[in-house]
């Protein structure tokens, strides 16, 4: 959901302020793991970011589809009774065309400059701070993940796109919006997603399944930005 600017390079390649000596003794698996990271030292997760813009493209490309094709279905509703087959090709005319790319690029940019690099220190720094795979940390970490990472997901995209769109002066207005019953659908359908990342995935891999299911909520982001 997003969430955080210039000089990323030289941050990411930073050592990781959360670094803890390493205890003796046995480990669990995501422990081990983000251990290893720590050792190498932060720096910018370029597949995660990639992962995340290509991901952010297509919930765009769907979105921008899925508006096409309403408002060609509107339009041509009585064509569609008279001549289908004319309506058909009417439609995927429309379709293929008309693509706003502009706003493509903004999404693309989110994902890989801000939610790929964003959401992956997220998820290091909540398995250093909860590395054992019980209940309790499980609760937490998706509990954390609503009200933190949320929450500054849905702040930052619409910021990034007013910015993009020269309309910063509006972004009050489109917080009290869409801002807070964007977080409400997040919460129905993030929170199970949640568990499941962090109760089965792997950390190198968490970036690449949430972006995953955010070709779903970048279908919803997308939408609800450019109403």
């Amino acid at each position: 959901m997003d969430a955080l600017g210039g000089g990323l390079g030289g941050l990411w390649r930073l050592n990781y302020p959360f670094r803890r000596r390493a205890k003796h003794g046995s480990k669990s698996k995501s422990s081990d793991s983000v251990e290893a990271t720590s050792r190498a030292g932060l720096r910018f997760p370029l597949k995660q970011a990639v992962i995340a813009g290509s991901l952010a493209l297509s919930g765009d490309t769907i979105a921008q589809l899925t508006e096409r094709w309403r408002k060609a279905k509107a339009l041509n509703h009585e064509q569609s009774l008279s001549d289908p087959d004319g309506f058909s090709k009417d439609v995927m005319r429309t379709l293929l065309s008309d693509h706003d790319w502009l706003r493509a690029l903004r999404m693309t940019s989110y994902g890989f400059l801000l939610y790929g690099p964003g959401s992956y220190a997220w998820y290091q720094y909540l398995d250093r701070s909860l590395p054992k795979q019980t209940v309790q940390n499980l609760v937490l970490k998706v509990l954390l993940n609503q009200i933190v990472l949320g929450p500054c997901v849905i702040a930052v995209v619409f910021a990034w796109n007013n910015l993009w769109l020269g309309k910063l002066s509006r972004l009050p207005d489109k917080y009290q919006k869409d801002a807070l019953p964007t977080l409400l659908s997040g919460f129905r359908f993030w929170i199970p997603v949640s568990a499941l990342n962090f109760w089965l995935v792997p950390l190198q891999a968490r970036v690449a399944f949430m972006s995953t299911g955010s070709i779903f909520w970048n279908f919803c982001l997308s939408s609800t930005m450019n109403k």
